[in-house]
């Protein structure tokens, strides 16, 4: 049997009909809750970039991507991370600000990538947290000294082609390096010819690329020890030049002055008989 509208309402209880007919209205009212609680997008929860996990290490909040195949610094990272590891990726580049969004940001390993440029803002926001950085085995033959300012950390920077510049030296000075690892800092095929091959620490301790310290305080008192010979001698031979021509001035200036003699009759017969 067919059952109509006012057939339902005829077989229906007073509470049953009362809360069918609110139906509709709750329905509308959640809906217009959720609109306005959202700012009008439903959320959906993030979802790491294929092969990242979250995990717990040793009590510590960590975000792996190790061979991700990551071309760049993924998003999604939770911001409680205290050890993210991007490592054995294909990363090039670091921007700036690229981990500021991480408070807590304790170790952070960048090693086995391809990272060839390192912006000067590049750990920005972290000065105060991370203390562990992991950079070895990559293509960088010089970073920015800015990018390591303020950082209490240390740093591993072995197995990289460094151009054994100014810039590394200061950067040595910034930080500590990881103990074991001084000796695979070495200078590659973009640094000068003499310095290729050579470990950076042994080069450091000799010669100072910038200018300063003590072998660049030796080089500046031996140049300006020769430009003081040169200028010494410049004045000795401008003065010996002078004082010759003011001899020779003198000079002739007296046999201008010397009277010339008449030579008598007596002695020239005198002379022509010892002749």
């Amino acid at each position: 049997m067919r059952m109509t509208s006012s057939s339902f309402v005829s077989y229906c209880t007073p509470g049953l009909c009362q809360f069918m007919a609110m139906l509709p209205t709750a329905g509308h009212l959640l809906s217009l809750l959720l609109v306005i609680g959202t700012g009008g997008t439903v959320p959906s929860p993030q979802v790491p970039p294929r092969g990242c996990y979250v995990a717990k290490e040793a009590g510590e909040r960590t975000f792996r991507c190790s061979q991700a195949g990551l071309s760049a610094v993924p998003s999604g990272i939770p911001n409680d991370t205290r050890k993210l590891y991007l490592d054995a990726n294909q990363l090039a580049s670091v921007p700036a600000g690229a981990f500021q969004h991480l408070p807590v940001l304790e170790e952070l390993d960048l090693s086995h990538n391809a990272l060839a440029h390192l912006s000067g803002a590049a750990f920005q926001g972290l000065e105060g947290t991370l203390r562990h950085l992991d950079l070895s085995a990559n293509q960088l033959a010089s970073v920015p000294v800015e990018a390591f300012v303020g950082l209490q950390i240390q740093v591993n920077l072995s197995a990289n082609p460094w151009h054994c510049d100014c810039a590394l030296q200061e950067v040595l000075r910034q930080v500590r390096l990881v103990p074991g690892t001084g000796t695979g800092i070495v200078c590659g095929s973009g640094a000068r010819p003499d310095l290729v091959g050579q470990e950076f620490l042994l080069l450091a301790g000799e010669e100072e690329l910038c200018g300063s310290g003590w072998g660049g305080a030796r080089r500046s008192t031996d140049v300006a020890l020769l430009v003081t010979m040169g200028g010494w001698l410049t004045l000795v031979v401008a003065y010996l030049v002078h004082y010759v021509w003011q001899n020779r001035d003198e000079t002739r200036r007296s046999l201008k002055r010397a009277p010339v003699l008449p030579v008598r009759s007596e002695d020239s017969s005198i002379l022509s008989t010892v002749v």
